[in-house]
């Protein structure tokens, strides 16, 4: 049997959790661009969580813009679908099994464009969220709003809000709280630029723009949950064999999750009411730089401070490495020691890096999930770049010295780094005689910088390289010297000796 609203009452294990008849009759609140594993991970699970509640009592009619697949699995599963939640929170091993409900149609924009439309003269519809994979948040100037559909994503958004503002003749109170959830920072605020652009090259009128720019909410926000997406044969036969179903939309995530909404309207803050069914999870406030300064340098930093040095320990997952003492001292310990104090400012206090940096410790440890450090390492020299360059600057000047494991993590960078050209004009590292290819713009100026040089010159001749880092880093006190130590360290006495001196 397959997983449909007729065959729930067939389902008898008791340890899913499955939805109640009524949500089936529950109006469509939300437009939802992309049909994602992310989207059905994270923002779809809130609103699945909130409607158990009673809380926030509206479904999602998802929009699928791109050309490949289709909706047949939605449609044949009345848009239900599995999420195995797996992970480590506060020490304590998460294993839960929701039957999500919050989808209640599945729609290509290419076929069902007429109807997407309809929706949009809905007066129910309160809510537009995006997470787009076909052009995503970009401006395509010649985009026409009365196209069947709009080729952009934001072409598309431009003609919805067309269609409403004729609807209800501009009315202040039809305006909508619109949420993209692209990996782009101000996703809201570039989005409103784009669309009133569209309005204007379309030549729509002043009073259609005045109501876009007053009406409406664009809401920046920050997303954060790992949804590997279809589970691993295995979990998915286990899954199976427990449940009596087979699904075909069946999906996997960890049991963290942050969506951060900016907005300061109170008017939005009532529509987003989801938001009381997880205040840890969905955070509504007026600035959201805090969530993604704390994600960008305590998650994703320490992941990039850390991969190296893995590979050297010779890790091939996250979750092998956690469970290694002397690996788990190292990323305890520059999360902690070194990144936490860095990071501090008016609106991030100690506590406020603490839990976080507990929170993403049992992320690291999620048992469930097969994290590869050699896809951590992709494009290696921006991440380091981005992520980690303005936490050693803030460190010298809250402390004023060498930062000793940002320095170990930098100069495992180095050692990463070093390759050869092969034939097919790959650069190729070897560690622990384990080859491994090199997934960085900037490898064959790595590689040129390792070229008979010893260990000091190639460190010196890499911080000192301005097209990498737009900066000497030899400018730092005590930095070069920190770093080569550790390299000549990590060469001669290996991982664990290197780390153990910490």
């Amino acid at each position: 049997m397959i997983l449909t609203r007729e065959n729930l009452v067939k389902v008898k294990f008791e340890g899913v959790k499955k939805p109640q008849e009524e949500i089936f009759n529950l109006p469509e609140k939300i437009l939802q661009f992309g049909t994602g594993v992310l989207l059905r991970g994270l923002i779809d699970d809130y609103v699945d969580k909130a409607n158990r509640l009673g809380i926030f009592n509206g479904r999602i009619v998802v929009v699928k813009s791109t050309n490949g697949g289709g909706t047949d699995a939605f449609a044949q599963q009345n848009g239900l679908y599995t999420h195995l939640i797996k992970g480590v929170d506060n020490g304590n091993n998460i294993d839960e099994i929701v039957i999500n409900s919050s989808i209640s149609r599945v729609l290509a924009a290419n076929d069902n464009w007429e109807e997407i439309l309809k929706i949009a003269a809905s007066k129910d519809l309160q809510i537009i969220v995006s997470n787009t994979t076909e052009v995503g948040i970009t401006l395509l100037p010649e985009d026409k709003v009365d196209a069947t559909p709009p080729k952009s994503f934001p072409g598309k958004l431009l003609a919805v809000l067309v269609k409403r503002f004729e609807t209800f003749g501009g009315a202040a109170d039809s305006g909508l709280v619109i949420i993209p959830t692209e990996l782009l920072v101000d996703n809201g605020k570039k989005l409103k630029e784009i669309v009133l652009q569209l309005a204007i090259n379309n030549k729509l009128s002043q009073a259609f723009i005045n109501w876009v720019e007053t009406a409406n909410d664009f809401c920046s926000s920050l997303v954060d949950r790992i949804v590997p997406g279809t589970p691993s044969i295995t979990d998915r036969q286990a899954a199976v064999e427990l449940l009596g179903y087979s699904d075909d939309l069946m999906i996997m995530s960890e049991c963290y999750r942050l969506w951060a909404i900016e907005t300061a309207s109170e008017r939005s803050k009532a529509i987003l009411s989801f938001s009381k069914a997880d205040e840890e999870g969905v955070v509504v406030v007026p600035d959201i730089n805090k969530f993604r300064e704390l994600k960008l340098r305590l998650l994703n930093g320490t992941h990039t401070f850390s991969c190296a040095l893995a590979i050297v320990g010779a890790f091939t997952t996250v979750k092998e490495a956690m469970a290694n003492h002397t690996f788990n001292h190292f990323i305890t310990g520059i999360a902690n020691k070194e990144m936490s104090p860095a990071i501090l400012n008016k609106d991030i206090t100690l506590h406020d890096a603490e839990v976080f940096v507990g929170k993403v410790l049992d992320r690291f440890c999620n048992p469930f999930i097969e994290h590869l450090w050699l896809s951590i390492s992709v494009q290696y020299t921006s991440k380091m770049k981005s992520r980690n360059l303005p936490v050693i600057e803030k460190y010298y000047i809250s402390q004023g010295t060498p930062p000793s494991y940002m320095a170990l993590g930098f100069a495992a960078y180095i050692l990463f780094m070093k390759s050869e050209k092969n034939a097919d004009n790959k650069y190729i590292g070897t560690i622990n005689g384990k080859q491994y290819v090199i997934t960085d713009d900037y490898a064959a100026r790595l590689s040129e910088h390792w070229q008979g040089k010893e260990l000091s010159a190639v460190v010196a001749s890499i911080l000192k390289d301005t097209t990498l880092w737009d900066k000497d880093l030899t400018s730092y006190p005590g930095f070069e010297y920190a770093v080569t130590l550790a390299l000549e360290s990590l060469v001669n006495k290996g991982f664990a000796l290197t780390v153990n001196k910490l």
